[in-house]
């Protein structure tokens, strides 16, 4: 069987040699280390400042609050929060956004709500609703209802995500696959422990050399991170190791996007983490569109093990990849299903880990996950080295139909993998994902 892989992987890398991949991180000679600057399908303008318009909810009594339909000045993701980050609504929090372009009024979309605590016990916090991707917008109206006592402080935040919000075209760019928006159901226990005294220092040597290609990644630089938000510097895994990724669909879009307005997704969830969630940084590692290009998320460096905010409980021995849009319904393209098999062999390859493999990892909270299996915070338990979200925490992220998409991931990444090996280390050579 072994022998059969490499073959397979061999002749792969023969046929695609000479196929491109679009990003924004060049990989060196050997296809690891350090990157230079690289853009593909993204103007690279340096920070691009954005936005959070504030309104007030208006309570009305018997948990409920609303904000009326209301014209504002121009934005691209909402969400709601609130000023304990202990407190919980337990009602039904929904948002609707009126398109700058047509005028017309999009349907309610359910916002689900996240407790603090995903980036360790921070200052300054807040409870809030994860993000909503809503396009160029001019106008919004919310209601919340049936939840009993509501936390004081609500408001919807409005994010401009600064540069144009260009409109998705009627059917997006996407060639592969499908986008069905719809919103991902979300439970959350309480506030993840902050990880015992990890390096700050930003590593002064490239990370590992890894058993797979750097893919080209565009970099924060690339995608216009405004990085006078980030004023704390990066933390690293405490054990400098990244021992299973977790895959994440973002769930924050309610119609179909152009990949044109990626970087803009990006930047718009980069801004709402850290000013509206409190959060020190962009929560996942790396993000992931439909057509395949790989955004760098939190800050510290591609190649190095970086302290994301993404998976409950299990941040400090991981990494996280979003797939920008919801998969609930309709499942990853071709190419995004492609661009996490990359990334992930590669930060999986840099410590020795196996796309199809299994690892150990500590629980830092005591929680259950989506099915139902019970974790005891400081325990070991066995998962699968490319897991999905719900995996590890009580989520239906990353969609029905992603988390079903994982097994091809995973048999494609050894040959990704191999590809080191078989072409004499050369990032140009790289096995597909099959089609599904």
């Amino acid at each position: 069987m072994r022998g059969t892989a490499l073959a397979a992987a061999i002749g792969a890398a023969a046929v695609l040699g000479i196929q491109g991949w679009a990003g924004g991180a060049e990989p060196g000679p050997d296809g690891n280390g350090p990157a230079k600057a690289y853009s593909a399908g993204v103007k690279e303008t340096g920070p691009v400042e954005g936005e959070v318009h504030k309104f007030a909810l208006k309570p009305k009594g018997s948990g409920e609050a609303v904000l009326s339909q209301q014209g504002t000045e121009p934005f691209g993701l909402l969400g709601v929060s609130w000023t304990d980050p202990k407190a919980e609504v337990k009602g039904t929090i929904e948002a609707r956004a009126r398109d700058a372009k047509t005028g017309k009024w999009s349907h309610w979309i359910a916002l689900d709500p996240v407790k603090a605590g995903m980036d360790g016990v921070r200052p300054g916090a807040h409870g809030s609703t994860e993000p909503v991707w809503v396009g160029a917008s001019d106008g919004a109206e919310v209601r919340i209802s049936g939840g009993g006592a509501l936390p004081a402080g609500l408001e919807l935040n409005l994010v401009d995500p600064g540069g144009a919000i260009s409109p998705a075209k009627k059917n997006g760019s996407e060639k592969n696959g499908s986008l069905n928006a719809g919103p991902a159901a979300f439970a959350a226990p309480a506030a993840d422990p902050a990880p015992t005294d990890p390096p700050t220092t930003p590593p002064s040597v490239p990370g590992p050399v890894s058993t797979a290609p750097q893919p080209n990644v565009v970099s924060r630089v690339a995608w216009g991170a405004d990085e006078t938000m980030n004023n704390e510097g990066p933390i690293y895994l405490p054990g400098g190791k990244v021992k299973a990724v977790f895959v994440h669909h973002t769930a924050d879009t309610t119609q179909p996007y152009d990949c044109s307005q990626s970087a803009a997704i990006v930047r718009g969830i980069h801004v709402y983490h850290v000013k509206t969630n409190g959060w020190r940084d962009l929560g996942y590692n790396f993000l992931v569109d439909k057509c395949g290009t790989i955004f760098e998320g939190r800050q510290g460096g591609v190649d190095q093990p970086v302290l994301g905010a993404h998976t409950f409980g299990w941040n400090n021995e991981t990494a996280g990849i979003a797939v920008l849009g919801d998969y609930s319904a309709g499942g990853a393209s071709a190419a995004a299903q492609d661009a996490i098999s990359r990334i992930a062999a590669y930060k999986l390859g840099q410590y020795g880990g196996d796309m199809n493999g299994t690892t150990t990892l500590t629980a830092g909270a005591t929680q259950t996950n989506f099915f139902g299996t019970a974790f005891e915070a400081g325990k070991p338990y066995t998962f699968k080295s490319l897991s999905g979200h719900r995996d590890g925490f009580n989520t239906e992220c990353p969609g029905n139909q992603l988390y079903g998409q994982l097994g091809a991931l995973r048999t494609a990444g050894p040959a990704a993998q191999l590809n080191v090996d078989a072409t004499s280390r050369t990032a140009t050579s790289r096995a597909r994902v099959p089609r599904t």
